[in-house]
């Protein structure tokens, strides 16, 4: 039986238990090298979920093992674990997680949380997102160069509304472009936002880019929009993904998107690779936009009739929603 390891990380003690339990099989590596890793690599691991309510998806068996949620903070936990309370869709509370230093982030990967998955909102205003988050959802027929062409659109897009984009590598088969924003919009106008940039992208790139929620309407890359509902989280920048080869949710350089191969970034690699160039996200908070040129897009496609876009399911139903239900099975109409 493993030994514990207590470690003592911003002045107290966090014990990692059963550290050699094998989280990666294939590479052999263990929880308390899934924990050494964001140790190496903490302060930009840190800036991408510091004060953000964090929903826990613990793989109690390691990466190839089956998950669980855990929206709500474990209990009992230390003293020293900050909470915030959210609320959900369905109009229910809870106290998360949230994360402040390196001390919190190796207690929740000890819980066997692989990835982070926190709020686009800080602890301190919960109601309105300070991040804008396109998630470039690559359909079955799309290549790893389609994502790339649609990510370097999305940044064009982006730029002629004001707004500037950090991209990284999801840790699977697309790409995240995390978009500072100064916390002034509720979540259905930060949704409404991403609706419209995803309408104008199909628009400029029919075929290649889409915003069709219901997947026999895809074609190429699908913009998740709703990816900014309230509740919606995705993992974070530095997260290691639960794959077989240790892959890491890794931000990059513009200038890297059109080469990067996602096969290249892993627990293995990516410390090296942020001690030699730094965090390529390091200036995000400080790059803050506004919303208001992407919202004028959305009023104007409005005004010429589209109607809101279909939300989750488990969502309240939007005012301006069309019928919840693939188009193949909606009743067709008497003649």
């Amino acid at each position: 039986m493993s030994t514990d390891v207590v470690l003592e990380l911003d002045g107290v003690e966090v014990t990692v238990t059963n550290p050699d339990k094998v989280f990666f099989p294939r590479l052999g590596k263990t929880k308390l090298d899934l924990v050494n890793y964001y140790l190496s690599v903490a302060e930009a691991a840190l800036r991408g979920v510091a004060q953000r309510p964090m929903n826990l998806k613990r793989f109690p068996n390691g990466a190839e093992g089956e998950p669980f949620y855990q929206k709500r903070a474990p209990t009992p936990r230390p003293a020293w674990i900050e909470t915030a309370t959210v609320e959900f869709p369905s109009g229910r509370t809870a106290d998360e997680v949230v994360c402040t230093n390196t001390a919190c982030l190796a207690w929740v990967v000890n819980l066997g949380c692989i990835d982070l998955n926190p709020w686009p909102v800080r602890a301190a205003d919960v109601d309105h997102p300070d991040e804008l988050r396109i998630d470039l959802d690559p359909q079955p027929e799309a290549s790893w160069d389609d994502v790339r062409k649609v990510a370097l659109l999305a940044r064009e897009v982006l730029g002629e509304h004001g707004l500037v984009g950090y991209p990284k590598t999801s840790g699977s088969r697309g790409i995240h472009i995390n978009v500072r924003i100064e916390p002034r919009r509720a979540f259905v106008d930060v949704r409404r936002a991403a609706v419209a940039l995803a309408r104008e992208m199909e628009r400029r790139a029919p075929g290649l880019a889409t915003a069709a929620w219901w997947k026999e309407e895809r074609q190429g890359v699908f913009l998740d929009y709703n990816q900014n509902a309230r509740d919606r989280t995705v993992a974070s920048a530095y997260s290691v993904r639960p794959r077989p080869d240790a892959r890491v949710s890794t931000p990059l350089r513009w200038d890297e998107v059109a080469e990067a191969d996602p096969a290249n970034f892993t627990m293995d690699t990516v410390p090296q690779r942020l001690a030699q160039m730094g965090d390529p996200a390091a200036d995000i908070d400080a790059r803050a936009g506004r919303l208001d040129g992407l919202l004028a897009l959305a009023d104007r496609d409005t005004a010429n009739g589209l109607p809101d876009a279909p939300w989750p399911p488990h969502y309240p139903k939007g005012t301006d929603e069309p019928i919840r239900a693939q188009p193949s099975r909606r009743r067709r109409p008497a003649v």
